[in-house]
């Protein structure tokens, strides 16, 4: 999301309460879980709620619900990220980043911002490790 209102490049989302914010937070969740149409299990983490530094803490608040993927066979994830890089903007996303971390594993990340459902997300890829391969 690209307008902010304060100094720490946050944007403000509208007023609302946080438990109604945690669910349609969940609601976008599971949108993008539909969006990767694979078989797989999900971690079974709720939203939280965290203060935005240097606001006023009864007012404001940030929303966030982590939670993590695992296909049924790996070879299910083949292509996926390009696939949602494509069909993101598609439902109103905007790919803002996308390419591989820093890491030894160079993991794919995906960010895109939806400014209509004042959401972002961070979708990593995270690359097994060979165990044949370190040294």
């Amino acid at each position: 999301m690209t307008d902010t209102d304060d100094s720490h490049g946050i944007p403000s989302a509208g007023t609302s309460t946080s438990e109604k914010a945690a669910d349609e937070a969940k609601k976008v969740s599971s949108e993008l879980y539909d969006l990767i149409d694979i078989k797989g299990k999900t971690s079974k983490t709720g939203a939280g709620v965290t203060e935005c530094a240097g606001k006023d803490r009864e007012k404001y608040f940030q929303i966030f619900h982590p939670w993590s993927f695992t296909p049924a066979s790996a070879d299910q994830l083949d292509g996926l990220m390009e696939r949602l890089k494509k069909e993101l903007p598609k439902h109103g996303w905007k790919v803002v980043g996308y390419g591989p971390d820093t890491s030894k594993n160079k993991n794919i990340n995906l960010t895109a911002d939806n400014d209509a459902k004042k959401h972002s997300v961070k979708i990593v890829e995270m690359a097994k490790t060979d165990p044949r391969a370190s040294a």
